[in-house]
């Protein structure tokens, strides 16, 4: 490839890489759609962007200048780091949620339901009826 052609593709390359980019922050939630303008996550979507940057990056290797090489590892990398982020604090607030609300905890031990346990643990202090 001569000098020229590959300043003209330069920036189709860095249009594709930056495209797939965006679409990954987007899915991660990390940056607002901007269609709806809002936040949205879909780490299943964002995983695939990743995986298709990490495809290029390998089916491209040896291929590139080495800034463009640079360029897209950095991309690469940087949604790696932040969809494992992402991934944590979807499992943590899964873990949060199935955890008991403390407010629940105290529901069940006021009221009559404390009665009914402190009866079925002391089954002999037991009220009798009066005669």
């Amino acid at each position: 490839m001569t000098t020229t052609e590959n300043n003209t593709q330069d920036p189709l390359f860095v249009h594709l890489v930056s495209t797939f980019t965006q679409s990954a922050w987007v899915s991660m939630g990390k940056i607002k759609n901007p269609v709806s303008e809002e936040l949205e996550r879909n780490l299943e979507q964002a995983s695939f962007y990743i995986d298709l940057l990490d495809m290029m990056q390998t089916k491209m290797e040896g291929n590139l200048s080495e800034w463009e090489t640079q360029f897209l590892a950095h991309s690469v990398s940087e949604l790696k780091l932040n969809f494992i982020e992402e991934k944590n604090k979807k499992e943590n607030s899964k873990d949060e949620t199935d955890a008991p609300e403390p407010s629940e905890e105290m529901e069940d031990e006021s009221g009559a339901d404390a009665e009914e346990k402190a009866k079925d643990e002391n089954p002999e202090k037991e009220e009798k009826p009066e005669k």
